[in-house]
């Protein structure tokens, strides 16, 4: 047979569509030719295959090979179709049964000895298979099986070498690939035992309380105070007040960081990601792009957290990106020739000096700044992105007494206990946490008493809230609500939230 056809996946985004690899052997002069949109690592792939199928002890046949890679408007990029061409070559040769293709997928990138390396993606491809629901085997190499066989209802087999896998579809030696691949899954209370806890940030009570709020209902979060009074140790304590992470939620945040130049270790599944990109970063750093589209830090921190400590010396360009993906929890990379979506709902936890010198209002070191100095600083961050952060808090300077002989603080298990109902109670109600309240649906949950509602009402027209401000409150009423189990939002809760939206105002005054 002059013709095989075997199975692969691409990668789209977080989406991995599947890919047929058509192998077709001609007369003539000896060719070998790779079309179907490859890039340089699919083309450059010709010449590691031809060595991994003469160092694995089979001929290369000496014939016109034609390999389309389909659907052929789909961009090809990596090594990844290194092993189903050479599989398909040797099929199209007779020197492997070529039926024995149709039961499984493969992906892998093989070395010039024949060895299978790991590839970038591997979840992000098994997902994909087990929602294509065909009942296919998936062979890719080892070094990935770990992740990929995180997702159950797919066959993972994992193999070290072209060979290994020739024999395995040869029938001579059905244990290689392994048939059922053990993965050891970190115990979530041993994850929340090796975090760091609330209770090492003493004082800090107002803070601390605002950041539970922010936990319970999904809010992002501002914390603004001089250096060395804990906004980074906090946000470092924030994951781990979080609930742990739905089956859905690890399997979705795993593909993404798969899909990552660091790939997936599979020690930190189920553990909510933190990522602390340092203030150079660049806008394609925190959304995401390339030539080929990959996720960014936001997307990186999908049903996790995004840390950006020192937020005013970020490049104004690169924070002004985030109005959007902290509105719809997604962003969408765009390209002349291809476009990508990713998910990035993600918790923003950002930090900041009130003035350059960062001593604006500390009790016992003068500020050296001019109040000019001052309000470019704090307008280095735009009124857009500033209204959509819910809670900003100031975290004042300790005094030396509380910080030396201060007793502990709550401790992050009896806080996320708190936050754990609170997150339940609004499930059950509305099937979704606060923040992602719209519309109607935002009217009908978050129900206030009258004296509540004049003094929001009263709040806008002296603050010179938005409308979206305003919303924003509702929803963190409703939060604060919730943590006191309340069907109504009271006077008191009103007037807890009124008071997490006015953090630079009361430094700068």
């Amino acid at each position: 047979m002059s013709l095989a056809l075997v199975r692969s996946r691409g990668l789209a985004g977080i989406d991995a569509p599947p890919v047929m690899v058509e192998v077709h052997l001609a007369n003539g002069l000896p060719a070998f030719t790779i079309v179907g949109l490859p890039d340089a690592g699919v083309r450059e792939s010709r010449d590691r295959v031809r060595a991994a199928i003469l160092n694995s002890r089979f001929e290369f046949p000496a014939r016109r090979i034609t390999v389309n890679l389909a659907p052929a408007d789909l961009p090809k990029e990596s090594g990844r179709f290194a092993l189903p061409i050479a599989l398909g070559i040797l099929a199209a040769s007779g020197q492997l049964p070529a039926d024995a293709l149709d039961a499984y997928e493969f992906a892998g990138e093989l070395s010039l000895t024949g060895d299978l390396r790991p590839i970038r993606g591997a979840l992000a491809m098994t997902l994909a298979m087990r929602r294509a629901a065909e009942g296919r085997s998936f062979i890719l190499p080892a070094g990935n099986a770990a992740e990929a066989a995180l997702v159950t209802g797919v066959d993972v087999r994992p193999a070290t070498t072209l060979l290994a896998v020739c024999a395995h579809l040869s029938a001579t030696a059905r244990a290689a690939p392994e048939d059922h691949l053990p993965v050891a899954t970190p115990c979530p209370s041993a994850i929340a035992a090796s975090l760091p806890d609330m209770a090492d940030v003493r004082g800090q009570a107002p803070a601390r309380r605002a950041m539970e709020v922010a936990a319970a209902g999904q809010h992002s979060v501002l914390l603004v105070g001089p250096p060395g009074s804990g906004k980074s140790m906090l946000a470092q304590r924030f994951p781990a007040l979080l609930p742990p992470m739905e089956e859905h939620e690890a399997l979705e945040a795993a593909a993404i960081r798969s899909l990552g130049t660091g790939g997936f270790d599979p020690a930190c599944w189920r553990v909510r990601p933190f990522r602390a990109p340092h203030h150079t970063a660049s806008g394609v750093a925190l959304v995401g792009g390339g030539n080929v589209p990959r996720p960014g830090e936001i997307s990186l921190a999908h049903h996790g957290v995004l840390f950006l400590d020192e937020l005013p010396e970020f490049d104004r360009h690169a924070l002004e990106v985030l109005r959007e993906p902290i509105e719809s929890g997604r962003i969408t990379i765009s390209r002349a020739a291809r476009q990508a979506e990713f998910p990035a709902r993600f918790q923003l936890v950002a930090a900041m000096n009130p003035c350059p010198c960062g001593y604006l209002g500390h009790a016992l070191r003068p500020c050296a700044c001019t109040p000019e100095q001052v309000r470019r600083y704090q307008s280095r961050i735009s009124g857009p992105l500033l209204d959509r952060i819910d809670v900003q808090i100031e975290v004042p300077a300790q005094r030396h007494d509380d910080l030396l002989d201060g007793p502990p603080g709550e401790s992050t298990a009896s806080m996320a206990a708190r936050i754990a109902a609170a997150r339940q109670l609004q499930q059950t109600r509305q099937g979704c946490a606060n923040v992602d309240l719209q519309g109607a649906a935002l009217t009908r949950h978050c129900p206030l008493e009258p004296e509540a509602e004049t003094m929001l009402r009263q709040a806008m027209a002296r603050l010179g809230w938005s409308a979206r401000a305003y919303y924003r409150i509702l929803k963190l009423g409703r939060t604060i609500a919730d943590l006191a189990a309340s069907p109504t939002i009271h006077v008191q809760h009103a007037a807890e939230a009124i008071q997490y939206r006015r953090a630079l105002g009361s430094v700068s005054g």
